[in-house]
């Protein structure tokens, strides 16, 4: 179909004939799209590349256990990530320092190695 100067002049049929023209060549786009993007994903799911599984995740440490760094007058705990509790706000308000609440360390630790994840 010839490209019209302004859709108004159009009529009705023409309108529709136009529309269904649209649709056929978004779905047509959109699946030459998918396999392209099927072919991507079996390409790289192999090798292991760059981003392969790995998208759309945190870092290496999001949602992993911390030990708790400060402990309120009532027992509450908290490690230090995150926003900080309202039992802390509220001391820290009344003139209290954070370092009051720091838990103290008994001997520090060596480090031992880290283990390492094998691949599946």
């Amino acid at each position: 179909m010839a490209r019209p100067k302004s859709l108004t002049s159009l009529s009705i049929d023409a309108l529709l004939k136009l529309r269904d023209e649209v649709a056929d060549a978004l779905s047509r786009r959109a699946g030459e799209m998918k396999e392209q993007l099927l072919r991507l994903g079996s390409a790289t799911r192999g090798r292991g590349g760059a981003g392969a599984g790995r998208r759309g995740r945190g870092g290496p440490l999001k949602g992993r256990k911390v030990a708790p760094k400060y402990r309120g007058p009532g027992g509450e705990t908290w490690a230090g990530r995150g926003a900080r509790p309202r039992w802390l706000v509220e001391a820290l308000k009344g003139g209290k320092k954070l370092d009051d609440f720091l838990i103290a360390k008994i001997a520090p630790q060596a480090k031992a190695p880290r283990k390492r994840k094998t691949k599946r």
